[in-house]
């Protein structure tokens, strides 16, 4: 996700070069895609980045921090784990800033803020994939399982325009948001479903209800492993989307009627805070 307010550019995760299914299982070494980073900087214009902030150290999330972080100025943020990808590809120590609990940080009028979450137990018997942490420089090629998770967070996103809040996994950590207020809330739903009907009820809860969000914009629920771009549907034995927005849909029902829910179309920018237009 880019936040752009034609200023200032931040970006929330770094994951472009896109191993495949088959260089996963095998747990084959995988390396930045650097065609494609390049493309990705110069297709959506990034050109005043600020800051890149993974919201855990995952591949699928942080793989390409470094290779990013090195075309720019910005600075990689987030976790020790996520500072170890960043050293991994040599970028500038200065530009390395391992974040805080509840500690803020800005960029031209954006102000971030990390809060310490959990990552969806969607492994398996309800473990988290690929726990602990980066504890050296993580150089590439490597294989997909070096990328721990290395901490979670929710991430918010201040601006004088509003307030959205990141939720890139589905893990419930209700009381650190319980005193936060935004206006978006970017739902992580990858896999969720498979948690049961009473988890997503709780997670919807946990991140919008007590949020007091207008509009919830799902993300994380395509099949991360086909190419950058290409947007499908993870099989629907693994995470049956369809079923979890139907959840969404009832929970937005029972709790938050006035909620907007919007589908995002890749590469669409989105105004996230309309401004109404001036009474006549």
């Amino acid at each position: 996700m880019l936040f752009d307010d034609g200023e200032t550019q931040i970006l929330i995760d770094g994951f472009i070069s896109r191993p495949t299914l088959f260089q996963i299982l095998t747990g084959q070494p995988v390396d930045n895609d650097v065609a494609k980073i390049n493309f990705f900087l110069n297709e959506y214009r990034i050109r005043r980045l600020a800051a890149i902030i993974p919201v855990h150290s995952h591949f699928d999330h942080a793989m390409d921090v470094g290779a990013i972080g090195n075309r720019s100025s910005a600075s990689v943020l987030g976790s020790e784990s996520t500072a170890q990808i960043a050293r991994g590809a040599s970028v500038p120590e200065d530009q390395i800033v391992v974040v805080e609990d509840g500690a803020d940080y800005s960029f031209g009028q954006f102000t971030i803020t990390f809060i310490e979450s959990v990552h969806a137990p969607v492994g398996l018997r309800g473990s988290v994939p690929m726990p602990g942490t980066i504890d050296a420089p993580l150089s590439t090629p490597a294989p997909v399982k070096a990328w721990r998770e290395g901490g979670s967070y929710s991430i918010v996103v201040s601006h004088p325009g509003g307030t959205t809040l990141v939720q890139g996994s589905g893990g419930i950590l209700r009381s650190s948001l319980e005193d936060i207020r935004v206006d978006v809330v970017m739902l992580g739903v990858g896999m969720i479903e498979g948690l049961g009907r009473d988890y997503v009820d709780r997670y919807w809860q946990a991140t919008v209800t007590s949020t007091g969000a207008t509009t919830v914009i799902p993300i994380h629920f395509d099949d991360f492993t086909k190419p950058f771009g290409t947007i499908e549907l993870m099989p629907s034995f693994l995470d049956d989307f369809a079923d979890t927005v139907m959840l969404l849909k009832e929970f937005r029902t029972n709790w938050d009627m006035e909620t907007r829910l919007y589908l995002p179309v890749f590469g669409e920018p989105i105004a996230l805070y309309p401004v109404s237009e001036p009474e006549a």
